[in-house]
């Protein structure tokens, strides 16, 4: 088989699954890890015929892929902020909208002149958003809460893979206390309603832990409720707390944070104009 026949296949296969976009951009992640073919030099080998070896290892990543497992998890490998992250069953896959909150903190924190002091991520999974920051903030004390021996596991193993150094702390937020005041608190704690399931790709839904997924209809907003307590006793006066937010429960998570008493609440919008990420200060 040649190259541009087994990228119709991918096509073909992935057709009930993904857009013809998704699926050409899966054929390509797969044809740079198993082949060292970036896109460009398939375009100039796609007459050419796939090596035996090549071709048994596309075709095992074709079946997965069909099956719905993320690509991501196939290779354990994913891509955060320009950092790579291993990831696996138990931690949920970075997300786009997840860079865009670390890059509001860089940006902010930087803009403000802060350039050392304490930051807790609340929530880690793979450790990305902690372990980004870290790179880029350098002179921070970052600290990462997750309540998954498993997901702490990931992480410890990408801040070493990335050269950086971070407090790992096995707990549950809400019921979880500490001694030590932060700078900045940063959470992307579960935020998905059990109603939205049917929104959400079946991939997602069959390998992604749904302990990081998924909240309580009755009451969606319990881990903002325990972060923002914690953060009442926990971050320093003037310091500021980040959250990525439910997209549908920006209003109600505004009025939270007025509740608590937090000052400055911004909700803001994600590249795609989705209400994303919310920060306040205490």
């Amino acid at each position: 088989m040649k190259y541009k026949a087994l990228k119709e296949q991918f096509s073909q296969s992935l057709e009930e699954i993904y857009h013809e976009q998704e699926s050409s951009g899966l054929f390509y992640m797969a044809l740079q890890k198993v082949a060292g073919s970036t896109r460009m030099q398939f375009l100039e080998q796609q007459q050419q015929e796939v090596a035996p070896q090549i071709m048994d290892t596309m075709l095992s990543l074709l079946e997965d892929l069909c099956a719905g497992k993320p690509i991501q998890y196939i290779f354990e490998e994913a891509w955060f902020y320009k950092l790579r992250f291993k990831v696996n069953a138990n931690v949920l896959i970075p997300r786009d909208e997840t860079e865009e909150l670390v890059d509001l903190i860089i940006r902010t924190e930087r803009g403000k002149g802060l350039q050392k002091g304490r930051l807790l991520d609340i929530g880690t999974g793979s450790g990305c958003i902690a372990i980004a920051l870290k790179k880029n903030l350098p002179l921070f004390d970052v600290s990462a809460l997750d309540v998954s021996d498993g997901a702490l596991a990931v992480a410890i193993e990408n801040a070493k893979s990335n050269d950086v150094s971070v407090t790992f702390i096995l707990g549950d937020i809400l019921t979880y206390s500490s001694p030590h005041q932060y700078d900045i608190i940063v959470s992307n704690p579960p935020y998905v309603k059990n109603d939205e399931r049917s929104d959400m790709h079946q991939n997602v839904l069959d390998y992604e832990p749904h302990t990081a997924l998924f909240v309580s209809d009755d009451d969606p907003l319990v881990f903002y409720r325990a972060i923002a307590d914690f953060a009442l006793h926990n971050l320093v006066k003037g310091g500021r707390l980040y959250f990525e937010i439910n997209e549908y429960l920006g209003r109600e998570m505004v009025a939270l944070m007025e509740a608590k008493d937090f000052s400055d609440i911004q909700l803001i919008h994600d590249l795609q104009q989705k209400s994303r990420m919310l920060s306040c200060v205490r």
